[in-house]
């Protein structure tokens, strides 16, 4: 991380009542990766530092359940955006996008 780098950390995890989770998958639900995308995304308006306009990459490693507790990493580095969801040690997401 450079010296103009901006870096948020922050826990994460998606309650099991959420609306989307019935649907994906029935009976055996996974959080749906446009919802960790949409963290990712909010975070960065709650920093009031713009708003994610282009997702250039990202990799699904593995799942997400309902109520597993997980952290949601971003670095802003001017306009390029880098995130990442990891549960302990286990990378569940990864990309990296820019400012609008």
């Amino acid at each position: 991380m450079s010296a103009d780098s901006i870096e948020w950390i922050e826990p994460l995890s998606v309650a099991a009542s959420h609306p989307c989770l019935p649907g994906h998958f029935p009976g055996q639900p996974v959080v749906p990766g446009v919802l960790l995308l949409d963290r990712v995304a909010a975070r960065i308006e709650r920093e009031q530092a713009g708003r994610l306009g282009r997702i250039s990459s990202v990799k699904f490693r593995s799942p997400l359940l309902p109520e597993e507790q997980a952290e949601l990493r971003i670095v802003l580095n001017g306009r390029r955006v880098d995130f990442r969801v990891s549960r302990g040690e286990t990378l569940l997401m990864s990309g990296e996008g820019e400012l609008a």
